[in-house]
């Protein structure tokens, strides 16, 4: 096990065009949680390169040369004997010992219980990020976001192999069970599904145990493949499912539905910026802290939008909602309502707000 860590040690990290991120590190110890293909490895390299060569060593824990009980017994006495103060665990192994080191960083998708490790949490690209990999800034960088999403290696990959890589990368990630149980998420997309409701469509074409359905649908959320929302004032309501990013849309199924997109795609955004949100009838997303609700409504105009608004009424007067934000496609303008101040804005415009 000395030979491969000593191989490692000395080997060059070689990161390829960088784009900044909103998640950055600094000398503390990190756990950095992420589904597959959202750039915790990047991230973690490209912060590497700003150290000393001698003073970090980097290890996938997916290398198959790597023996877990060699590592572990070996592992601790190497980086002291080469005074290394900085060791990084991506694709992080429970087996794999945790010992004590100046930083260590590992990398997961699922999150560990591990006192002294900052958690940060990272996403595909947001709409901003998104941005630094376009070559300009125009109409067309909106367009190109609802066709590749936020997974930045889209913009690598030849148009027609896009989706065959995404589902290699969904394929190697994920257990069978969990890409089944995705699949039919991709297809109830924004839709109001519980595990007993996908457990009762899948048996009907496999043998399926309910609680490994469960466990495999828990897991999903976990990692954040897939997101649940509440129902506003009702956490034992059927919660509404989003996924991690729309490119799933396309790459697991054949159906189209520009509204579900658009408002995943909203949903992204307001998860991305930390806002807890929820849902109810006729209301896409209420923010209790802003006292807002914001409204998917990619092609509206105003008439269409003030009947809207008219069938939510009382949820608006009943929670005293201050703000109604109608995210559109392009267009822009304001409805005069009598409760609330009501704005229709372009989502490109509304992604790079406040």
């Amino acid at each position: 096990m000395e030979i491969l860590l000593e191989e490692l040690y000395k080997t060059d990290i070689y990161v390829e065009k960088f784009h900044f991120r909103k998640l950055f590190l600094d000398n503390l110890s990190y756990q950095i949680n992420g589904i597959t293909q959202s750039g915790k490895t990047k991230i973690v390299k490209n912060y590497l390169l700003g150290l000393k060569k001698n003073s970090y060593l980097y290890i996938n824990c997916r290398d198959l040369r790597i023996d877990i009980d060699a590592l572990n017994s070996t592992l601790q006495d190497f980086c002291t004997h080469n005074q290394i103060t900085t060791i990084v665990l991506d694709d992080y192994r429970q087996e794999i010992k945790i010992f004590n080191v100046p930083q260590l960083i590992i990398c997961c998708e699922v999150h560990y219980k591990i006192d002294f490790l900052q958690t940060l949490k990272l996403y595909p690209l947001d709409y901003e990020e998104f941005l630094a990999y376009e070559h300009k800034y125009d109409s067309s960088a909106l367009n190109h976001f609802f066709q590749l999403g936020g997974f930045a290696f889209m913009h690598k990959v030849n148009s027609d192999e896009r989706v065959f890589y995404l589902q290699k990368a969904l394929k190697s990630a994920l257990e069978e069970k969990e890409l089944e149980i995705l699949i039919f998420c991709a297809k109830m997309m924004t839709q109001k599904v519980s595990p007993y409701s996908i457990y009762e469509r899948l048996k009907q074409t496999q043998k399926i145990s309910k609680d490994k359905l469960y466990k495999s649908f828990d897991e999903l959320c976990e990692k954040g493949y897939v997101h649940q929302m509440q129902k506003a004032d009702h956490p034992k309501a059927i919660r509404k499912i989003y996924l991690c990013d729309v490119s799933l849309k396309s790459a697991l199924t054949i159906e189209k539905h520009f509204g579900r997109l658009f408002e995943n795609m909203i949903y992204l955004e307001l998860l991305k910026s930390g806002k807890n949100c929820f849902y109810d009838d006729g209301i896409d997303f209420y923010i209790p802290k802003e006292s807002e609700v914001i409204l998917a409504t990619p092609f509206a105009d105003e008439r269409a939008l003030f009947k809207k608004i008219e069938a939510i009424e009382s949820f608006i007067i009943r929670y005293q909602i201050k703000k109604i934000t109608a995210v559109t496609m392009s267009k822009e303008g304001s409805v005069n309502h009598p409760f609330s101040h009501v704005e229709m804005v372009p989502f490109d415009i509304w992604a790079l707000g406040d």
